[in-house]
């Protein structure tokens, strides 16, 4: 069936949008789901005929969606970070990261036949994780801190360190397969440092000196790591990958230069490409695969599942304070992804290019070990993790921002009622005073980048913004919306909807759903608490239900939260009003006996 180029392309970005809709649902790595459409439309199906559908551009395209990704997974690594992620981390992304290549170059070479040249290469694309395959299998996962820290921190780090190891082999092999001496290999190091150098030092001048406007800070660093990458390649070939991955680690390390705007648009923009580039690269796959490469995708999958990665952590864990079950995990749980699927696929085409024996070899074997890994490990992980005792429990926990009367009130309020709570604030007076109670407490502003770092998130999935300062309420609310999620982010209103009139609201898209009922603001709820006001927590029955709670403690009672009985906190707000039901732990705000009975 033929069908029309711009409807093959337009219907590419709605499929890759469903993959990462149905990743986010399901809480599986995107890639996963992205490779599989792409092997049904293009192997199975014959839909889609890449090297048709783009002829001459497939290869400038991949090459500079290659160039974005590993530029965007270069801008995230900090030099600092890496003193501060601890030795068993060290371990893993040093001289564990050059065991791990070493030995899935080893089983590549022994089992699929290749020669040293692409085993090597091999091994460096495969030794990698990253983000984002990590980040979906750990909300799955959740395991305990330590464990989470260890395998996001490698995650991070690895993914531009492996790419780079990556780059560095397939220019070696590319210079020697051109006759090329050792010299010009060199010199094409050499090249790519400096282009790389030279262009994140003029882009960090034109960004300390705001000589581009903030608007257009993006489209010029889109367009300024797309043009190092083609100079780069132009001067000395072959050197604008590691251009574009020295250009990102130096400009995220430069002082005074803020690339926070800059790198969320390039996961934005690395986000469009994955999803259509990974569907178009799986399409080009060839099935049936060349004869025995299955059976040796499968046993090397086999050999780092089971024998490599529990060797490589072993060997990098070594002298940490893991314990054994903590390591035992971390050895089950190394899922492949972007770094590896789409690298092996561009360095596939250019060695097939120079007519390299077993190019042909490298993306089956990678995309076997992709969703292997991604498979296995999603399938068993939690199982594994739960029966090794360093499973965490649902993210049922309360972060609250606030440490004022009423914030202490509630927090103390779930914190007896058995749910995991922790209160934040930088006002040392009132998180002192919180500590006096009982209560666990964080001290800084929970949406600083020092709470990024220190700020232990284990269990917890809910905000509560409770602070008396507005401005703050919505940042936070903002800060935790993506961690959390939109339906998990509340704050407590500092004026009343009579106060709200246009000229002191906040904007909604900064505003979160309201607490508690419609006319509940911070200043009525710390007056309430002064009148003699309690928060009750009281079980509900068949014979006690919700109107008979009513009854007793007055119709003037402010119903605040549900608690079911399988421990899920339900959330009272101005926005969805709750029905408690028999078995429910209730939490509300009642007046005095003596208020009731003179029936206020």
């Amino acid at each position: 069936m033929h069908l029309e180029p711009g409807l093959l392309l337009t219907g590419l970005l709605g499929i890759g949008f469903a993959a990462q809709w149905l990743a986010w649902r399901v809480k599986l790595p995107a890639i996963l789901f992205l490779l599989l459409a792409g092997i049904v439309l293009g192997p199975v199906t014959g839909l889609i005929r890449p090297d048709r559908l783009l002829g001459t551009l497939l290869f400038p395209m991949v090459s500079l969606s290659v160039a974005l990704i590993l530029f965007e997974g270069s801008l995230s690594l900090r030099f600092g970070e890496l003193r501060e992620i601890g030795r068993a981390v060290r371990g893993l992304v040093s001289y564990g990261a050059i065991a791990a290549l070493l030995l899935l170059a080893a089983a590549a070479h022994l089992l699929a036949g290749l020669d040293w040249d692409m085993a090597l290469l091999f091994g460096a694309l495969t030794c990698v994780t990253g983000p984002t395959v990590i980040a979906p299998m750990l909300r799955t996962l959740r395991p305990n801190a330590r464990i989470a820290n260890t395998l996001r921190w490698e995650g991070i780090v690895i993914d531009p360190l492996g790419a780079l190891f990556a780059v560095l082999i397939y220019e070696a092999i590319a210079s020697r397969q051109q006759g090329h001496t050792i010299g010009v290999f060199l010199g094409t190091i050499l090249c790519g440092m400096v282009a790389g150098a030279i262009a994140a030092w003029v882009l960090a001048q034109l960004l300390r000196r705001q000589m581009i406007p903030e608007y257009l800070q993006n489209f010029g660093t889109l367009a300024a790591v797309l043009l190092t990458f083609s100079v780069s390649n132009a001067i000395t070939h072959e050197s604008g990958l590691l251009a574009v991955t020295v250009m990102g680690i130096a400009l995220g390390n430069l002082r005074g230069v803020h690339v926070d705007d800059i790198l969320d648009f390039k996961e934005h923009l690395t986000t469009l490409l994955v999803s259509s580039l990974f569907i178009l690269l799986a399409a080009r796959l060839q099935w049936p695969l060349p004869p025995g490469m299955l059976t040796a995708g499968i046993g090397i999958l086999l050999a780092s599942q089971l024998l490599i990665r529990p060797v490589t952590v072993a060997l990098a864990t070594a002298g940490s304070a893991l314990s054994w079950r903590e390591r035992a995990l971390i050895a089950w749980v190394a899922p492949r992804g972007i770094v590896a699927a789409a690298v092996s696929a561009l360095f596939a085409l250019r060695l097939s290019a120079l007519g390299l024996a077993g190019a042909d070899a490298l993306v089956p074997l990678v995309f076997i070990l992709i969703i292997g890994t991604v498979v296995l490990q999603s399938a068993t992980a939690r199982p594994l993790a739960r029966w090794l005792k360093v499973a965490e429990p649902e993210p049922r926990g309360v972060l609250v921002f606030g440490s004022g009367i009423v914030a202490r009130a509630v927090t103390k309020a779930l914190h007896d009622a058995g749910v995991r709570v922790l209160l934040a604030d930088d006002d040392w007076d009132g998180i002192r005073q919180a500590r006096m109670e009982g209560l666990p407490t964080f001290f800084g502003n929970p949406a600083s980048n020092h709470a990024e770092r220190h700020l232990d998130l284990t269990g917890i999935g809910r905000l509560l913004a409770m602070s008396t300062h507005r401005e703050r309420n919505s940042i936070a609310c903002l800060h935790y919306r993506e961690e959390f999620g939109r339906d998990k982010v509340y704050r407590l209103r500092n004026l009343s909807v009579d106060e709200a009139t246009d000229r002191t609201a906040l904007a909604d898209s900064l505003l979160a759903p309201p607490l508690f009922d419609e006319t509940m603001t911070h200043g009525r709820f710390a007056e309430l608490l002064t009148q003699g006001w309690r928060i009750k927590s009281t079980r509900l029955t068949a014979t006690f239900d919700w109107p008979h709670f009513v009854e007793q403690y007055g119709s003037t009672s402010i119903l605040l939260f549900g608690i079911e009985e399988k421990g899920a906190l339900r959330v009272a707000s101005a926005k969805r009003e709750l029905e408690p039901r028999p078995g429910w732990l209730v939490i509300a705000l009642v007046p005095s006996p003596d208020l009731v009975g003179r029936g206020s």
